[in-house]
């Protein structure tokens, strides 16, 4: 699943559409998690795109008449396109517009999600429940360690929780882990504020760096010009079972947490 550095390097390859005009909005499939509104054709016709902005794993498009909701599900790709380009099989949403250029949906899982939140989309389900960006200031050490001073689950699946903090998926959080010498089933209340003023530094540095890498393309991801990210070539531990750790040299481990596959040294991290 796209994580918050790939759906941010997503927003980035379609700034070059701020300020255009939808001329046509084409929608192939509407059954996706939720169904594509069906008023969009005409609700955003002849309109200008006056904002693109993220929110979690989550990109606001701003419109003179209200907002989409984009999400890139498990396998979507946001791709920017000239007029003329053929659909393939997986392409479900078109957005058609004035100079030219195609914002198009391609989801083969259909798990990704266009919706229609109108002039308010921070009061969305979706986006209202939604905690601190990792990236903003108001992310820190002391926020970390009030927000897990009670929670006694596993601090990986509790760096995970968007209601904590928002973005931090299942690759970027076993690597800030790695950086931040924190072993991944460790209770979020064990950690002391040291601990968690250092897991907030690497979060955001680790997120940077794969911002700067264009974000990791493991099986579905490419940027909105169709290019790959390239972070999964450093990775410290993720999916490098039994490999030697880039530190210590030991192997590379796995376990099992909230049901997703964590990655970690045992040596480096304690």
């Amino acid at each position: 699943m796209p994580e918050l550095p790939e759906v941010e390097v997503t927003r980035r390859g379609l700034e070059p559409l701020r300020g255009a005009t939808v001329t046509r909005v084409v929608i192939r499939q509407p059954s996706m998690r939720w169904p594509i509104p069906s008023h969009l054709p005409q609700t955003l016709q002849n309109i200008k795109l006056l904002e693109l902005k993220r929110r979690g794993k989550y990109i606001i498009a701003r419109f003179e008449s209200g907002c989409l909701i984009l999400h890139l599900g498990m396998s979507g790709r946001l791709c920017l396109l000239e007029r003329d380009t053929p659909p393939e099989k997986h392409d479900h949403f078109d957005l058609h517009f004035a100079d030219g250029r195609v914002m198009r949906l391609r989801d083969p899982r259909r798990f990704g999600a266009v919706l229609w939140a109108g002039e308010h989309p921070e009061a969305h389900s979706l986006l209202s429940v939604l905690g601190p960006e990792p990236l903003d200031e108001s992310f820190n050490g002391e926020f970390l360690r009030r927000a897990i001073r009670t929670r006694s689950s596993p601090i990986k699946t509790v760096i995970m929780d968007s209601h904590l903090v928002v973005g931090v998926g299942n690759i970027y959080a076993s690597e800030s882990l790695f950086r931040a010498g924190i072993h991944p089933q460790t209770p979020a209340r064990a950690l002391s504020l040291v601990q968690c003023e250092r897991l907030v530094q690497e979060i955001k540095a680790t997120l940077q760096d794969a911002l700067q890498a264009g974000g990791s393309s493991l099986r579905d991801f490419f940027g909105a010009d169709g290019n790959p990210g390239y972070f999964q070539q450093t990775y410290f531990v993720y999916a490098r079972t039994g490999e030697p750790c880039r530190v210590c040299k030991k192997p590379v481990e796995t376990l099992r947490l909230g049901q997703r596959s964590t990655f970690y040294c045992a040596s480096c991290q304690k």
